[in-house]
């Protein structure tokens, strides 16, 4: 699904250099080269502040305590996802409230957000899944409306630009109140280990966020408010540095191979390639398929009897799960999602990956079909 080691092999001056220099100047927490990359990421996003974190978890968990969010607050996320977003929520003691999804973009549904709005609605999580935009443009118009915060999960689409009506620009991430990112692996911007960052145009959050990432302190020993212990390692800032001077020709890599499935699957019916936003370019974190027919348990198998992995994301929606089933969203709450997870497929896709293997795996798709 990802070639980490063919990507490292391209870069592996650069990096073995990085790493030797951070280990040399023995700087191996809050180092230099955790604030540096944290400006280098500022000037790529265009975000007035990047606060480097453990890993996108926290990433999310710190923004909803910057907001100081409250046990009887609601937050709106979508309910097909990754739980890092709604876990946040329910160790905060927050209330989860599920919106359904887009049929082609997987994206938090816009039209269906006001309807899950109340009095106790403090935040919407609009989840930029797959590699593209949610449709931002409607959501600060939401959030405006209603005045409540937006909280960018970003993860899985870093690098992604979003076109407004009037044609302005902006990165994911540096939309809303506060964007959100992991910095892990198989991520397209991903270090070699666990990592993640917020992003903000706000002073004063800029400022809070990072006092809360570092026990809640801006001055040692002063702590003057709730925070926890959620660094980037210097050692995994040393190597984002790097791969941040490669995230363009990543993405326009993945781009490109994402163009070369399109072109090899158009003539196979019982599936419907990514849907792209208008307003979004798309990163292509995953390159996402909807096995149209019923089959895509059987194509999954067929494929990994071939050689080929392919992943499910995700097969059980939010409000299904165990964790955070409530009767107040049984099953069938959610058509869209509940869907989704029994048709989508995801097939390899990085930056190493080349037309010869993508042609043998859509050649095993049709065979398939046959």
């Amino acid at each position: 699904m990802v070639d980490l080691k063919g990507q490292y092999k391209q870069i592996k001056a650069e990096i073995d250099s990085a790493i030797i220099t951070c280990v040399e100047s023995a700087e191996f927490i809050n180092g230099k080269l955790v604030q540096q990359f944290a400006g280098n990421l500022a000037k790529f996003t265009g975000a007035k502040h990047v606060i480097p974190c453990a890993n996108g978890t926290d990433a999310l968990q710190i923004a909803m305590m910057a907001l100081n969010l409250k046990p009887i607050d609601e937050v709106i996320v979508p309910a097909f996802t990754y739980v890092a977003t709604a876990e946040v929520i329910a160790l905060l003691g927050l209330t989860p409230v599920w919106v359904d999804v887009n049929p082609d973009t997987f994206n938090i549904d816009c039209g269906k957000i006001e309807a899950a709005i109340t009095p106790k609605t403090k935040a919407i999580v609009p989840v930029h899944l797959y590699g593209q935009c949610s449709d931002m443009e409607q959501i600060i118009a939401i959030a405006d409306k209603h005045n409540i915060y937006v909280i960018e999960d970003t993860a899985q689409a870093i690098g992604a630009e979003f076109t407004f009506l009037d044609g302005g620009k902006k990165m994911a991430g540096t939309i809303g109140t506060i964007g959100c990112t992991s910095f892990f692996p198989s991520k397209n911007l991903g270090c070699y280990g666990d990592g993640g960052a917020m992003f903000t145009n706000d002073d004063y959050l800029g400022n809070y966020i990072k006092m809360i990432a570092n026990h809640g302190q801006e001055k040692k020993y002063h702590h003057d408010t709730i925070g926890v212990n959620s660094r980037l390692d210097t050692l995994q800032a040393a190597i984002l540095a790097v791969k941040l001077n490669y995230l363009t020709q990543y993405s326009e890599a993945r781009s490109a191979a994402a163009s070369v499935y399109d072109e090899l699957l158009k003539e196979v019916n019982q599936l419907q390639i990514p849907v792209r936003n208008k307003q979004s370019t798309h990163v292509f974190h995953q390159y996402t398929l909807k096995v149209s027919d019923g089959k895509r348990d059987e194509l999954k198998k067929h494929l990994e009897g071939k050689g080929i992995p392919t992943m499910i994301y995700y097969p059980i929606p939010m409000h299904l799960q165990k964790a955070y089933y409530s009767d107040k969203y049984p099953k069938g709450s959610f058509s869209i999602a509940e869907s989704l997870t029994d048709c989508v497929l995801s097939l390899p896709m990085h930056t190493e990956l080349s037309r010869e293997t993508q042609e043998y795996i859509v050649n095993e798709i049709k065979s398939f079909y046959k």
